[in-house]
């Protein structure tokens, strides 16, 4: 995430949540929950308000989640009731740990030149078949909207994205509209992607 980006968040970390955390996602958990075991462990990169990982919580998944802004982890630390790290998708560095991780609307803010470490990061992190939701802005440029800088996607952009790393396999592709008042002309990319080890 550039520093213009990140100093977005941190300056208007309270009103970008308060705008977020009512949305209706419930037609995308219902996409991606059924493909996490019961009690599997979730994380919520770019989290922001930590809105999703709070639902995935109430559920009964096991939680972790991080958000590049520290002012937006603090903020999400406190809806989520436990710590919520300060790091971007670069620095995320595990393996074999996660049954799902849920990308919502954050991977958008990644250079695209850098997106190809940050899969391979993610396809890292995931369990064997761990499955990875994502979320882009949906088109094919790199560009500045609102003081953010976006990097927007659509299905062969993806794909051609998805396809350098062998052990990662799109499931699902679809578009949907901005669940926001007043958004819904802005279309979305959605993916479901699993980590399928090569043998």
């Amino acid at each position: 995430m550039s520093n213009k980006t990140l100093s977005y968040y941190n300056q208007n970390a309270q009103s970008f949540s308060d705008s977020t955390l009512h949305v209706d996602m419930s037609a995308l958990y219902s996409e991606f929950l059924p493909l996490i075991p019961k009690h599997g462990h979730i994380l919520d990169a770019g989290c922001g308000s930590a809105r999703d990982a709070a639902y995935f919580k109430q559920q009964g998944f096991t939680v972790s989640a991080f958000d590049a802004s520290t002012e937006l982890a603090k903020i999400a630390s406190t809806h989520l009731q436990q710590p919520v790290a300060v790091k971007t998708f670069q620095q995320l560095d595990c393996s074999n740990q996660y049954d799902g991780i849920w990308c919502c609307a954050s991977l958008l803010h990644v250079p695209k030149n850098e997106l190809p470490q940050v899969f391979l990061n993610l396809q890292h992190a995931l369990k064997p078949n761990g499955v990875l939701y994502v979320s882009f802005k949906y088109g094919d440029s790199e560009r500045e909207h609102n003081g953010r800088e976006f990097t927007d996607l659509n299905e062969e952009g993806l794909t051609a994205l998805i396809t350098q790393h062998t052990e990662l396999k799109i499931i699902k592709q679809w578009q949907s509209v901005d669940q926001r008042p007043e958004r819904e002309s802005e279309v979305w990319l959605n993916a479901l992607i699993k980590a399928v080890p090569v043998l």
